[in-house]
């Protein structure tokens, strides 16, 4: 136990010297993977008597997959796995696999951010609930990445259903027929092309039916809504529809169209969420309030009271952006570097580091959002004569950083400040 203490001791010694001090539907439970692929299930009406058919969608960014040179340019080969089990994941119902082939004639196509792959397939399943599970393999690095998700299979037996919606990043239309591009990533920059759409009317009758268009925000708040007298077929009815004029703030929203007869009867309801984005905004940033917190850690307390004494909305996301553009080390391109990294690292800490509080919030979180990935970590979680600690180590700054976990719940807590130069983010 002393021997233990001491070398604690020492440790602690060593990090204190040389501080200069002063984001349901369906009610399904979605969940999308901590790897940056994107996916999306949609039911639809399957022509097979009592069965639904579930068209999965799985959409890898190039810059997620390693590419390999070749002969011709770029080239970079993964798996996708979709296995669907029952609700409660004792019985396998059925599984796919497939590998998926990307090329590149330049290096720069492999990590841009505008390219990617999109994939599909089709299932035909009986209504009920399911637990999907999707995994992607990078065939070169052999990194496995997967998600698990349950999820509600919908009947369409009845007398007028709708099917699910399916949220559009591009529509063509040749010799007649629409070409669909899925939004399956679900971000919408709404004054820009505003929110397209398509679905399906199931219905055993034909003639006039209300539809309604609205949108509600996380809390429940009403910010567009719309209605539409459409005469539609028995059988089935496809809709495109355009949600047009709107702008809306940073953050989650739904998407609710409900089918009603002419006595206003509802007889259908389906439901979208999205998250809505501001270009040259990070992904991983949904609530702007929020993000203005995080930026505690490279902004000071008056860069942050004038953001946040902004009179409205759109003054307020003007000063936050003024702000970051402040930072930007290449302002003569597109990419703010500064601005992508430090919300890399809040997402990294929130996924990481949690506890009772976000993980940005916490010791361990600050460290690496201002210092960045550690040369190396030491972790003693198990050691019988001591609390919990880790040792990070930063080789280039010559610092270790120890974390003590006195409680014995996860609560790492940094023994020594962040104080003077190393409180400041480091790129």
């Amino acid at each position: 136990m002393k021997k233990k203490i001491k070398i604690i001791a020492a440790l602690l010694a060593y990090s204190f010297a040389g501080y200069s001090f002063g984001q349901v539907e369906n009610s399904t439970k979605f969940s999308q993977p901590r790897f940056n692929y994107y996916q999306d299930f949609l039911n639809f009406s399957s022509e097979e008597s009592n069965q639904t058919r579930l068209d999965i969608f799985v959409q890898v960014p190039y810059a997620e997959v390693q590419f390999v040179k070749s002969s011709s340019g770029f080239e970079a080969n993964y798996t996708v796995t979709v296995t669907i089990f029952d609700g409660k994941k004792e019985r396998l119902i059925v599984e796919k696999l497939w590998t998926e082939k990307l090329f590149a004639q330049e290096f720069d196509q492999t990590i841009s951010k505008s390219n990617f792959n999109l994939s599909m397939r089709s299932f035909t399943l009986a209504p009920g609930n399911y637990h999907v599970r999707t995994a992607i393999e990078d065939l070169d690095s052999r990194k496995t990445y997967s998600s698990e998700n349950q999820f509600l299979v919908k009947d369409f037996s009845g007398e007028a259903s709708l099917s699910d919606i399916m949220l559009i990043a591009k529509r063509n239309v040749i010799d007649g027929t629409s070409k669909i591009l899925p939004n399956v990533a679900r971000n919408i920059i709404s004054h820009r092309d505003g929110i397209p759409m398509f679905f399906e009317i199931y219905s055993k009758q034909s003639g006039p039916v209300y539809l309604e268009y609205k949108i509600t925000d996380k809390d429940q708040k009403v910010m567009f809504q719309k209605a539409e007298i459409r005469t539609i077929d028995s059988g089935k009815t496809q809709v495109f529809y355009t949600i047009d004029s709107l702008s809306l703030s940073l953050g989650n929203f739904t998407i609710n169209v409900s089918l009603r007869d002419d006595n206003n009867n509802l007889l259908s309801l389906s439901s979208k969420t999205f998250t809505s984005r501001w270009v040259g905004i990070p992904q991983t940033i949904v609530d702007l309030d929020k993000a203005i917190a995080q930026i505690v850690y490279i902004a000071s307390d008056k860069e942050i009271r004038h953001i946040e004494a902004a009179q409205d909305n759109e003054e307020k996301i003007k000063r936050y952006l003024d702000f970051w553009k402040s930072k930007d080390p290449t302002p003569n391109t597109e990419e703010n570097e500064i601005f992508n990294e430090y919300y890399r690292r809040v997402a990294y800490a929130n996924d990481n580091f949690s506890h009772y509080q976000e993980g940005w919030r916490t010791d361990r979180g600050m460290v690496f959002i201002i210092l960045g990935t550690p040369s190396n970590v030491d972790r003693h979680p198990f050691d019988y004569d001591s609390k919990p600690y880790e040792i990070w180590e930063y080789y280039e700054l010559n610092r270790s950083f120890v974390f003590v976990d006195e409680t014995g719940f996860g609560d790492y807590r940094l023994v020594t400040p962040l104080y003077g130069d190393y409180y400041r983010f480091r790129n």
